[in-house]
């Protein structure tokens, strides 16, 4: 049975700790939704990690569509968030409402996730008023990494803590289910997961969150152009990737492959067509 964001939520008071990670296929998505992960994340990194850009802000709704419809082929039973991309709620409060339709009713996710605080808080409570649930993220926000000073820990002084912790409550009033929280004081994280009565998930941000998330392409050490310190391996597939390659072309440049028993034959001489 999919989980709710009802369920997500009850996982905080109930003291489960909540697993997410992100997907961006149907093959990936059905492993990651088999081996037990409890939310599965479309992320606009995917314009990094699958698309090849150097940030997230290219990222289109179109992008995000069409990887959430083969997340929610491939694990029809997960609860599936997707990103909204840069820009496709800020235009207007409208917009940003039928957006959120779009990514529900045609990419079939079952939750949208916005970045940002106290100035998207009333687009969000659109959405969440038009029966689209919504998932916050604060902290080093990627789309807009470069008006924080680039992809860096934020709230490290009181200050700029203290508006995070204000955002967060923010937009609990506002209705989101949960929030990621990303590259923050571990300190900084508890107080806020301890402030708020929905769950935080965590990347970056210590263990002190109700859950935590991974780009799963990170995490099975799948992207190699930087790792960032708060990613751990869990697998190193990249290396075995590129092993594997390399036998399957030695094979075929020596005419080792295909052998026997992977080829069909038949009893008929096709020799017989070229006379």
């Amino acid at each position: 049975m999919r989980k709710t964001v009802k369920d997500i939520i009850a996982m905080k008071s109930n003291g489960e700790r909540i697993a997410m990670l992100t997907a961006y296929d149907a093959p990936m998505a059905s492993l990651l939704h088999d081996s037990g992960a409890d939310l599965l994340l479309v992320g606009d990194s995917l314009g990094m990690v699958v698309l090849g850009y150097d940030s997230t802000v290219p990222v289109t709704l179109s992008d995000i569509m069409h990887h959430t419809g083969a997340v929610r082929r491939g694990a029809p039973e997960a609860l599936v968030v997707a990103d909204v991309p840069f820009g496709a709620c800020h235009v207007s409060e409208s917009e940003s409402v039928a957006n959120g339709f779009l990514l529900m009713k045609e990419a079939g996710c079952d939750a949208v996730k916005i970045e940002g605080g106290k100035p998207i808080c009333s687009t969000i409570r659109r959405m969440v008023d038009a029966g689209i649930p919504v998932m916050g993220h604060l902290g080093l926000t990627p789309q807009t990494a470069g008006a924080l000073g680039g992809f860096k820990v934020q709230g490290r002084d009181m200050e700029t803590a203290k508006q995070l912790l204000e955002d967060a409550r923010a937009l609990q009033d506002a209705g989101v289910f949960g929030v990621v929280l990303e590259c923050v004081p571990t300190g900084l994280a508890e107080v806020v997961t301890e402030a708020l009565d929905i769950p935080t998930i965590g990347i970056g941000a210590g263990a002190g969150c109700d859950g935590q998330v991974l780009v799963t392409n990170d995490m099975l050490g799948l992207f190699e152009k930087f790792v960032p310190k708060f990613v751990k391996h869990y697998a190193e597939l990249a290396p075995q990737i590129r092993s594997g390659v390399k036998d399957y072309v030695k094979d075929v440049r020596a005419g080792d492959f295909p052998a026997e028993e992977h080829q069909f034959n038949s009893k008929c001489d096709y020799r017989e067509l070229l006379k």
